[in-house]
């Protein structure tokens, strides 16, 4: 959510800036905004909508070397020109760009800023007006800036330009993502490594309630007492390529496809060179040490965590528990003497499982953290973290980050079962081959998924996903991935509840997309089938060869029954590719949405 970047140095910062926001489209947002400061002051330029919109008002004849950008997702106040940052103080002195929600910014004005009109109806806006007051009765900018800091209530990433100061860009953070990039007579700021690897892959991390001053030659980092804090810069190993769609009409079809690839990729990361699978000793002694694992994820993290408990208590026969993040922060079930937390996040950033970290690392239990991303904030904090190694997810809706949260805790599930010396039935290198070799074929199958997008969902207003099982867990994903870009209702069922009310809903075309991969319940779902076929439903049934009956609308190839997840939630995400397309969505950035979720 949100996105910032930065910029001071010698070349003009306009494209620069621009083209960081661009990087940062991925993240969601409905306005953007730029603001650059040269010898007639400070320059903004902000518009609802895309980053293009911004470029159009965008006066190219002003020239500046420093500034900072905005993308923004509504929290407080409606999307509009408005609402988008930049903000400006009063006098237009203090310029400021700001991700996540200040919590008191109503008590805030009420306290301090009375005699202020306000322009926007931010929370951001009491910030930049705080400080500019507190400069108004005397303080230094950069007392003012760290006694407004204190005063917050919330989490912040922030970047602030004075008018008086062209030499400086203020900055500070606290639970939302911030970095700092290094240059050679420039220095950058950015939300996120992607948006500034034009110009620079050395970045510095900065930790909550610190307070930087960013200058062309120096990074000067500080704690809100003034204390210095020096911190060496990381290399952001991203390939540039990565983050662009090449001949692919959407990001989320490129990362569809990157599938087997990611496959291969964890396979070879994870294996040592005797060819066994192998993650980091203390990893798996803290599994063994605990008697309950505690998954905590958001979304689609959350639906691979379902499944990831099946194979952690299939193989490894240990107890897992999988929960929302934002319900167990505020209600925490009684918990073992012994638990150890898993955390499962795409980008490292969900606000939602960080404040769950914070409160179980503060109660002395051990935290794992599985994300896509180096140096992310719950890879940062956690105890421990297992990298999912799936290269950049552009498209808000997850895909390949889902299937390779799957590989990885299959990894875990095994090399876990091993060092107890409990025997797996299979060989997971292997079938992880086989199950990439599968996705190829799944992936080269784009036509019939199209067909079968187009037969049952060019027109409807909602569809059911059932399944049984683990194929259950899939229809969650499945039913989560349609509804989130093609704005269809969609909802996953087990199937033996559609009885127990949901069947009310069924009308005569009603589609629904049945998952039919395990044995055990092959029968159970076909029932449950033909219970809606029978009140008008029009089915369409996805099973798995060897399983297969004459009415199935497609067939994918035959895996392990334990790991069929990882190829059975690719009809699910080309089936959803193909009603958006059908329905003109904006594939990658869907309306609302969010890629990484920084705010509770």
């Amino acid at each position: 959510m949100c996105g910032i970047v930065g910029y001071i140095g010698q070349d003009d910062s306009k494209e620069i800036l621009l083209k960081g926001l661009e990087k940062l489209e991925y993240r969601g947002y409905d306005s953007a905004g730029i603001a650059v400061k040269n010898e007639n002051g400070v320059h903004v330029f902000k518009e609802k909508g895309r980053i293009a919109d911004l470029r159009m008002i965008v006066d190219k004849d002003v020239m500046a070397n420093i500034g900072i950008g905005h993308t923004r997702w509504a929290t407080h106040g409606v999307p509009s020109k408005v609402n988008s940052h930049p903000h400006q103080s009063a006098t237009g002195r203090f310029t400021l760009v700001h991700n996540g929600v200040i919590e008191n910014y109503d008590l805030l004005k009420r306290e301090y800023l009375t005699d202020v009109d306000f322009i926007s109806e931010t929370d951001t806006e009491v910030i930049v007006q705080l400080i500019e007051l507190f400069v108004n009765e005397g303080l230094e900018v950069i007392e003012a800036f760290r006694k407004t800091l204190t005063l917050l209530h919330g989490s912040y990433a922030i970047a602030l330009l004075d008018e008086q100061n062209s030499e400086t860009i203020y900055v500070a953070k606290n639970k939302s993502p911030l970095l700092v990039g290094l240059g050679t007579d420039f220095n950058v700021v950015a939300s996120d490594a992607m948006a500034m690897l034009q110009v620079t892959n050395q970045y510095v991390e900065l930790m909550d309630k610190e307070i930087v001053l960013v200058t062309k030659d120096h990074v000067t980092i500080q704690n809100l007492n003034g204390d210095i804090i020096n911190r060496e810069p990381y290399t952001a190993e991203l390939d540039a390529s990565d983050i662009e769609k090449g001949t692919y009409p959407h990001y989320m079809l490129k990362e569809i496809d990157e599938q087997p690839l990611v496959m291969r990729k964890i396979i070879q990361t994870y294996q040592n060179e005797q060819g066994q699978l192998v993650i980091d000793p203390p990893i798996i002694t803290a599994m063994n040490e605990s008697d309950r694992v505690y998954i905590i994820a958001a979304g689609t993290s959350y639906h691979a965590g379902l499944v990831g408990k099946q194979f952690i208590e299939n193989m490894a026969k240990l107890p897992v528990e999988v929960h929302i993040a934002s319900e167990f922060v505020y209600n925490m079930p009684l918990l073992t003497k012994k638990p150890l937390f898993i955390f499962i996040s795409q980008s490292g950033e969900t606000a939602d499982s960080r404040a769950v970290l914070v409160k179980v690392k503060e109660m002395g239990y051990r935290t794992l953290t599985i994300t896509n991303v180096p140096g992310s904030t719950l890879s940062r904090e956690a105890d421990y973290t297992l990298l999912l190694h799936a290269g950049p997810e552009i498209a808000v809706a997850s895909s390949k980050a889902y299937t390779a949260q799957l590989a990885v805790l299959a990894i875990l599930a095994e090399v876990t079962a091993k060092s107890q010396g409990i025997a797996v039935d299979f060989d997971l290198i292997h079938e992880l081959g086989i199950i990439a070799n599968a996705m190829e074929v799944l992936c080269d199958s784009k036509e019939l998924f199209e067909h079968i997008s187009r037969e049952f969902l060019s027109v409807t207003r909602n569809a059911f996903f059932i399944g049984r099982g683990v194929d259950y867990y899939v229809c969650l994903e499945g039913a989560l991935k349609l509804k989130e870009i093609s704005y269809i209702q969609a909802e996953g069922f087990a199937g033996g509840e559609l009885k127990h009310g949901t069947i009310a809903l069924i009308e005569e075309g009603t589609p629904i997309i049945a998952l039919a991969t395990q044995e055990s319940v092959n029968l159970s779902i076909r029932g449950n089938v033909k219970e809606v076929v029978a009140r008008g439903a029009n089915p369409c049934i996805i099973s798995m060869k060897g399983l297969e009956m004459d009415e199935d609308s497609f067939v994918i190839p035959e895996v392990h029954e334990l790991l069929t997840p990882l190829i059975s939630v690719i009809p699910m995400q080309l089936i959803a590719y193909y009603a958006a397309l059908h329905r003109d969505c904006d594939v990658d950035k869907p309306r609302n949405l969010a890629k990484s979720v920084t705010v509770e």
